[in-house]
């Protein structure tokens, strides 16, 4: 694989440490650095050899792992990995990629990292030329313990809710509820299907039904397009206008 990220693990927990690094060695677009018990050590190193991706756990002695992820380069992504399910929206909001509660199987630990992955891959200025996937059918969206598979094709639309985001789908009454924020997802979506229109909203384009001045409706609901987005909207409407 040409695209390998080279990242550090950090467990004050010898055997959790070593189930990370057994973990990474299997993943093909993975390239560990060094494994670490203590975040001081960590920081050190890090400091003198820059990293793409940090395994990190929270809970730790004299530097948390929250700690030493606001201390490193916005450009180096986290995934935190913690028995510890409290320290969940801490995680994200310090626009951690994942977060993975211990224990965790190997399924799980691969999605995370694939996720830090793609989105690392539309960011780094290595791969500017380089344009991202629209291919992908579905993704899966961590929802309390579970991983649900969901198909691009059923979202209708996304909001955003603080800390949250609800999920709306075609034909499913109950929205899925995520702890993630809007903009990690907005990452994560095809940007020639989906589009933010406002500060709380991303639309899937194909799912609109009408527009009328600045309102989108799309399965009976309004979703209001913002001035900040109405430029790009209106780009989107010019290319598939007749």
């Amino acid at each position: 694989m040409t695209n390998v990220l080279k990242c550090i693990a950090v467990d004050d927990e010898p055997i959790a440490l070593k189930l990370i690094e057994g973990y990474i060695s299997k993943t093909p677009f993975l390239k560990l650095e060094r494994s670490f018990t203590n975040a001081i050590e960590a920081l050190g190193f890090f400091n003198n050899h820059p990293v793409e991706l940090l395994f990190l756990d929270i809970q730790m002695p004299d530097l948390s792992g929250l700690e030493l992820s606001k201390i490193v380069k916005e450009k180096t992504k986290v995934i935190f990995t913690t028995a510890f399910n409290q320290y969940a929206l801490d995680g994200f909001r310090v626009d951690a990629v994942d977060y993975l509660l211990k224990p965790f199987d190997y399924v799980e630990f691969l999605e995370a990292s694939q996720k830090a992955y793609n989105r690392i891959f539309t960011e780094n200025t290595k791969f500017k030329n380089i344009p991202a996937s629209d291919s992908k059918d579905f993704l899966y969206v961590k929802s309390g313990y579970k991983q649900l598979k969901v198909s691009l094709d059923s979202i209708l639309y996304i909001e955003g809710l603080k800390d949250y985001v609800k999920i709306l789908l075609k034909d499913n009454p109950k929205p899925i509820l995520t702890l993630m924020s809007l903009k990690i997802l907005e990452q994560e979506l095809p940007s020639s299907r989906f589009m933010r229109v406002n500060r709380s909203y991303i639309v899937a384009l194909h799912h609109i039904e009408e527009i009328e001045r600045n309102l989108i409706l799309i399965d009976k609901t309004q979703i209001t397009i913002s001035e900040q987005h109405k430029a790009k909207f209106q780009e989107y409407l010019n290319r598939n206008s007749i």
